[in-house]
């Protein structure tokens, strides 16, 4: 399906009045943008959901809608960007694989620590075990993330010339590594797009109807036949900011979302306004973001070190 016939706006509900999704709104963003970040559901009513009642969305609207929505969410965070603290591609790679089963906050609170000791590949890989498991403690499952840091450590080392290589095909063999770990490093550190699906990614596409897979490599496969490959990896971005900030696994902020007209799942959590932006996270809610080290155009708080507050 082409860009073209797919790019027209979908007849959607009257978009509703944008208005600061926190109490002072987000600090400005870069050019100005981020004072778009703060639409909410009207106030009366529940907003109306794509399509007609009683009818199926075709292929067709759906691709559409998701585009609209991704063009939205990129007015709502024209700062999205990868929320681990990293300098180079062999941080970018550890602080993925640690931040399995745990938070990028608490990656980015140990990672500082990590790689004064372990600057590079050949450290890591020559790294005692026992070492290595405490200063990465923090992150969970330490005994597992410390022999996959070590193995892929020697796998680059060994077979990569201790670089970290730009191809999916190469990243995979990698111990620890897997697609969407390949992606995250392949789209941010080496500019090759790619559609990274997490948990939140996963589970938004989902509640847009974008997909009905399960499967994150059929969901892959399935969100890039929709988009441009030019829009994959911050199309991930918006998509995981979104589902960290607003669309809670939970207790979604319906009632706050900038894209409530859109969504076929509006209603699933709060619709009330003012109790809406109550549930909003990171700098929607006034509150720190993950990163210790935020890029420059971030409108948040950084966040605290480790023990810090």
């Amino acid at each position: 399906m082409g860009e073209q016939s797919a790019s027209q706006p979908t007849k959607a509900a009257k978009r509703p009045p944008r208005e600061s999704v926190t109490s002072g709104g987000p600090a400005k963003a870069s050019k100005g943008s981020a004072k778009k970040a703060g639409a909410s559901a009207k106030k009366s009513g529940a907003a109306v959901r794509p399509g007609k009642p009683g009818k199926p969305e075709s292929h067709l609207a759906m691709v559409r809608r998701a585009r609209r929505i991704n063009r939205e969410l990129a007015e709502v965070y024209p700062y999205a960007h990868p929320e681990l603290d990293f300098r180079n591609p062999f941080e970018l790679l550890v602080a993925t694989v640690l931040s399995a089963q745990t938070t990028d906050l608490r990656v980015n609170q140990t990672t500082p620590a990590l790689f004064a000791a372990y600057p590079t590949p050949e450290d890591m890989a020559a790294a005692v075990p026992e070492e290595l498991e405490e200063v990465i403690r923090p992150t969970g499952f330490f005994r597992a993330k410390a022999r996959s840091l070590i193995g892929l450590s020697a796998a680059l080392r060994d077979n990569f010339g201790g670089e970290v290589p730009g191809r999916l095909a190469d990243l995979v063999t990698l111990p620890g590594v897997g697609r969407k770990t390949a992606n995250v490093v392949l789209g941010n550190a080496f500019g090759v797009p790619g559609i990274t699906v997490d948990t939140h990614f996963g589970r938004l596409v989902r509640r847009w109807k974008w997909t009905e897979q399960e499967d994150p490599e059929k969901v892959e496969a399935e969100i890039a036949a929709i988009f441009p490959k030019s829009e994959w990896t911050m199309l991930s971005h918006r998509v995981v900011f979104h589902g960290r900030r607003i669309c809670h696994a939970r207790r979604p902020a319906c009632g706050a979302c900038p894209i409530a007209p859109l969504c076929p799942s509006y209603g699933e959590g709060e619709t009330d306004p003012e109790k809406a932006r109550k549930l909003l996270k990171y700098e929607m809610g006034g509150q720190p973001g993950q990163r210790l080290s935020p890029p420059p155009d971030y409108p948040g708080k950084p966040a605290p070190a480790l023990g810090a507050g």
